[in-house]
């Protein structure tokens, strides 16, 4: 029975160390920024928002040069030589050709002189489609950054629970031992040593569980930084939350110029700007055209030179106006005012969510700042009485589930300080993802 015993605690101390070395691979350590940059370069969110800001780019450089006052321009030649064979009466004739004739051109292509505002809004409207999108780009940047720092915490939330479950371990090694060598010399049963055990058992399996966790944390992480290798959290001391320095007023301003509001703001630019371009088909149209083209023409040969030399000019007005569409226009002008309505409802209101986040992730990181200065207190008060009842234990004073039940107040307090370090990493990387700026 005593070889039975002492069979299982090697068992039980030695096997999780094992298995933990297989789970560990060669993680390379990425500092916390690293890991936001990478994942900004490479996620497709943030790739999509810079390929539409590149396309809203080349709309506003498309339409400003089609403004109107910039009109298209065009040359062209040309060369033209006709002959054959004609038939008189069923006898061919000799065969005749035309001389050649020489054309050279330069039009100028139509220029807008009134469309009612069409052109001006449209230009407008790309403008402001373009801050859109440069809105929308700081805003994924930051979703990215969110979800790459909830990640990079994962990752040391979980080394955080492995190393409290390694105290564990340590601590139920002892107590086994204690238990062990109590009822080899009868002072105990094999009950306790049996309790004691299971307590290892229940370290072990929270050793493994924070190995998964790790692992997968870190498989996460690399997910985001897109890195040909496996990466994982810089080492160190996770004991300390950063603070706040920044006053409820001034975070609430920044709130109401961040990234959300920013790109809602200049949504409804771009629907102003579309109902102004509704609007222009009520007005008419003058637009101007000209060129200018000269021909050579009873040329004996081949070149340009040669023979008398024509020209023309020609320049045209056209004004048109648009009478009745079949209420096409009158749809426009509603569908632009509806999106309109749409976009300024969408404002205001994201107006007010900024806001209520902002105060929930305020009271949920204040709140996990006062739950880690309690949990270090019971974490302090459950080691003085673990060591109180592990010495009454080994006096015979205290049975062994008194000495268990203390170990696990114990424990869980430790996790209820992992759990208000984590709640308050991410409450912090909410707030900042709310007001597009980092708090250091």
């Amino acid at each position: 029975m005593k070889m039975g015993i002492r069979t299982l605690m090697v068992t039980l101390v030695f096997l999780p160390l094992a298995l933990s070395a297989q789970v560990v691979g060669d993680a390379r350590p990425i500092s916390i920024d690293e890991a936001v940059r990478l994942a900004q370069l490479n996620q497709p969110s943030t790739v999509a928002a810079r390929n539409q800001i590149k396309q809203s780019e080349a709309s506003v450089r498309r339409n400003f040069f089609n403004l109107g006052f910039i009109p298209t321009l065009g040359i062209g030649a040309g060369a033209n030589q006709r002959g054959g064979d004609r038939y008189a009466e069923g006898v061919k004739l000799p065969s005749t050709a035309t001389p050649w004739s020489y054309g050279r051109s330069l039009n100028i292509g139509s220029l807008t002189l009134f469309d009612g505002g069409t052109k001006w809004n449209t230009w407008r409207q790309s403008q402001a489609t373009l801050m859109s999108n440069e809105a929308g780009l700081v805003t994924q940047r930051y979703n990215v950054a969110l979800t790459v720092k909830t990640a990079y915490y994962n990752v040391v939330t979980a080394r955080e629970q492995r190393a409290a479950a390694q105290r564990q371990l340590d601590q139920a090694v002892q107590q086994l031992a204690v238990a062990t060598a109590k009822m080899n010399a009868g002072s105990a049963t094999r009950t306790d040593s049996l309790t004691a055990a299971i307590a290892v058992g229940t370290a072990r399996q929270a050793i493994l569980t924070a190995d998964n966790s790790i692992a997968n944390a870190n498989a996460a992480l690399t997910r985001y930084a897109a890195t040909p290798f496996t990466v994982t959290a810089v080492g160190g001391d996770s004991s300390s939350v950063p603070s706040i320095d920044v006053s409820d007023t001034e975070l609430v301003r920044m709130a109401l110029v961040g990234p959300l509001v920013s790109q809602n703001t200049a949504q409804l630019r771009v629907a102003e700007a579309q109902r102004r371009v509704a609007n222009a088909p009520y007005l008419p149209q003058l637009t101007m055209s000209l060129s200018y083209g000269w021909t050579i023409e009873n040329s004996q040969k081949f070149q340009v030179a040669d023979g008398p030399n024509g020209n023309s000019t020609g320049l045209g007005f056209n004004f048109s106006y648009l009478i009745w569409d079949n209420f096409a226009r009158e749809q426009s002008v509603v569908q632009t005012r509806i999106g309109h309505e749409n976009a300024e409802a969408t404002l205001k209101d994201n107006q007010f969510v900024v806001q209520q986040n902002l105060t929930q992730q305020l009271n949920t990181f204040r709140t996990a700042l006062a739950s880690i200065e309690l949990n270090n207190l019971q974490i302090a008060s459950a080691e003085e009485n673990l060591r109180v009842v592990q010495q009454q234990y080994n006096l015979g004073a205290k049975q062994l589930l008194d000495l268990i039940t203390a170990q696990r107040s114990l424990d869980d307090a430790r996790a209820q300080l992992i759990t208000s370090r984590q709640n308050a990493r991410i409450a912090k990387a909410n707030i900042e993802s709310i007001i597009g700026r980092d708090l250091k």
